[in-house]
Order: structure tokens, then sequence, then C-alpha cells
């Protein structure tokens, strides 16, 4: 499933290419959490991008992040599973986002709120010594994610990144997809994981013997 993730971005924006407006109706405005003009627009701005460099980030950041958090899901109904966690951090940076701007009707469109989820997810299955994921105040963890979002916000704040020149960075969004990412991958794996990794124990404890 995360391979077909990362595949569809690329496939959808050659797609996108091809509409009238060019997807900008697709996009979100945070205004709308407000007048109420555009709602779908929570949805299906995240599957829709900027340009090529903006699908090309999103994709590759997928791609280093999804895999770990898609072999917790196996199977069909883990495929659908993962997939719903995606959409849900996307939606929920969209409208986190829209709802620090009610008055902007700028256009917000991308993947990245979703894609830094998968990253908030992925990170706290790092480190780990049982099948599921680490505790929130785990120190790597927590490391790791302070540097991260450090990162993000200077270069929300600076403006710039590869592929995105002249385009404005929705660093917010993306702080709060990984924030909500790292919270639900915990249920998400008590809910769904196959039982065998939900109870399988952890790695400096024996199994009983006799």
């Amino acid at each position: 499933m995360a391979v077909l993730l990362v595949a569809s971005m690329p496939a959808l924006y050659a797609l996108q290419t091809m509409l009238p407006d060019g997807g900008l109706s697709l996009a979100f405005r945070s205004s709308s959490l407000v007048g109420g003009d555009w709602w779908p627009g929570v949805l299906t701005s995240m599957f829709v991008h900027t340009g090529w460099g903006h699908v090309i980030m999103n994709a590759l950041a997928a791609l280093a992040f999804a895999p770990a958090v898609a072999r917790l899901f196996p199977g069909l109904r883990g495929a659908m599973v993962f997939l719903l966690l995606y959409i849900m951090c996307g939606i929920a940076a969209t409208v986190g986002y829209g709802l620090l701007y009610l008055d902007s009707s700028v256009p917000v469109l991308g993947a990245s709120g979703a894609v830094f989820g998968l990253m908030g997810a992925a990170l706290r299955l790092l480190g780990r010594r049982g099948r599921g994921p680490v505790a929130l105040t785990n120190r790597r963890f927590l490391k790791t994610s302070a540097i991260l979002m450090a990162v993000n916000a200077a270069t929300g704040l600076i403006g710039f990144a590869p592929g995105m020149e002249g385009v404005q960075i929705a660093w917010e969004a993306h702080a709060i997809g990984y924030v909500v990412g790292a919270l639900l991958v915990g249920p998400w794996f008590a809910w769904f994981a196959p039982k065998s990794d939900r109870f399988d124990s952890w790695g400096n404890v024996s199994e009983p013997h006799g």
C-alpha cells in the first residue's frame, strides 16, 4: 500500500494538470470553514499539488516513512486501515491550519500534512523493543521530533524549500499532521494490528517453558 500511495502522487498530479483550472478548485481555503462555500476542499486538497517539485518532495518523504507504518497493518484490511490513518492526518492538518487562519482565502494544496502524519507515526516505531510504538515520552522520539519541528518551522518562516519557490509553506499544517500521526499510531496499533503482533513479547523477556 505504501508503494501505491507514493505512485499515486505523480499520477494524480499528471491528471491535475489536465484540469481547466489546474486543480485550483480542489484546494482548501481557510475561510470556507466559516463560509461553508467549499468544505470538500478539506479532503480534496491533499490530492493536488502546486507543481512537480512539490509532488516529488512529498512522494520521496512518503517513500521514506510510509513503509514502516504500512508494515504494521498487513493484508487488504490493513491497507484500508493505513489509508484511513493517512487521510485522517491530512484532514486534521488542513482543518487545524484553517482554524489558525480563519479569515484567509489563500488556496492550500498538497499532501504534506498527511505525509508528516506518517512521519510522526513512523518515528514512534524507531528503537522499539516490542511490536508496538514506543511511548510518547520516549527520549529518542522527543529529541528527533524537536529537531524536525524546529527545521519545519524554520523552513516555513524563511519561506524556502526545494521545488517550492514562490509558494507559501504551511509549516503549521505539517506540525499538526505530525502530532496527529504520532498520537494516532498507538491506538491504531492496539485496534487494528494482528493479534499476534499486539501481544508479542518484548525482546528482553523470554517465553515461558515447560
